[in-house]
């Protein structure tokens, strides 16, 4: 077996209700911890952006301080479907809308990445306006319109199409 050269990376967005210290967000803010040790130890995890601190809401991208992100990246699609989907993650993911309000366009992305690299802000709000302005593509898709990893592009051109699925 080969070493994959590639990893999906993907970007969520949120607009929480209120600022994290305020009295409604703490049940969210109770679980972020449990729920970021549950993605470092979940089969397929590479990496999550936090700051030195190790603070994963601490990072802002956006000129609202309400709009949080999370920012990650995996062996595949399908190890970072199952953490959100699969896992413990699934129960504050269910609760969300007692904590955010719902964003304009896309919340989140996905694209991939060469092996190792730790994409930066700035890169993953570009796809993510991408997929907003041009729909899903091999640079910007999401779970139900999913691409193949660049290692996958010796394939025939009809397994390289979107391969859309009912999930998310």
């Amino acid at each position: 077996m080969t070493t994959p050269r590639y990893q999906v990376a993907q970007l969520a967005i949120s607009l929480a209700r209120e600022p994290l210290d305020h009295p409604l967000m703490q049940d969210f803010v109770a679980q972020l911890r449990p729920v970021n040790e549950l993605a470092d130890r979940s089969p397929g995890f590479v990496w999550r952006l936090q700051t030195d601190a190790g603070n994963a809401t601490g990072v802002r991208g956006y000129d609202n301080p309400l709009i949080l992100l999370n920012m990650s990246t995996w062996e595949s699609v399908e190890t970072l479907f199952d953490f959100v989907y699969r896992s413990e993650h699934v129960v504050p993911f269910r609760e969300r809308r007692k904590w955010f309000l719902p964003v304009e366009g896309p919340p989140y992305v996905l694209w991939w990445v060469p092996a190792g690299h730790q994409p930066t802000v700035l890169e993953a709000k570009e796809r993510l306006e991408r997929l907003q302005r041009e729909g899903p593509s091999p640079e910007a898709f999401d779970f139900r319109h999913r691409f193949p990893s660049p290692d996958q592009l010796t394939l025939p051109a009809a397994a390289q199409s979107p391969q859309k699925t009912d999930a998310a």
